[in-house]
């Protein structure tokens, strides 16, 4: 069964002139401005790259989390940071990585399952796999 999400972005001028907006199909982004500003400079907006972090964070979280629980673990929290790198290539730019930083406090667990379980979501999350880029993760086991 395929699930498909969609987003939708408008942009109105041309390069660093031009301004757009992105939104979701959930809502949860509606008309959110992005532009040369908000991706090259700390203007207030989002960007490509922040939009890919918030969702390889999520997805990997997501993944690790019912890894756990298939794991036999009821109990934890997880919190995760990506970093995506956004870098010159040639005459254009191209995502380089994305670094993913995990803290998690699960009962029951062992630091080696843990950590094991973690890089086994980070390679097979939907995201990790949908991404051209090195993958690093660091974990931080509070058990």
């Amino acid at each position: 069964m395929a699930n498909i999400r969609s987003g939708s972005a408008k942009y109105e001028g041309l390069g660093k002139d031009g301004q757009g907006h992105v939104s979701t199909e959930s809502g949860a982004l509606d008309n959110q401005p992005y532009g040369f500003s908000t991706r090259f400079e700390d203007e207030p907006g989002t960007n490509p790259e922040e939009l890919i972090a918030a969702a390889h964070a999520s997805c990997f979280t997501m993944a690790l989390s019912f890894a756990l629980a298939r794991a036999g673990h009821e109990r934890g929290t997880l919190s995760t940071t990506a970093k995506v790198t956004l870098e010159k290539d040639g005459d254009g730019f191209k995502v380089s990585r994305s670094d993913l930083t995990l803290t998690g406090e699960v009962a029951g667990i062992e630091k080696a399952e843990f950590e094991t379980l973690a890089n086994e979501a980070k390679a097979n999350c939907p995201i990790s796999k949908l991404l051209d880029a090195e993958i690093s993760l660091d974990t931080t086991f509070e058990g």
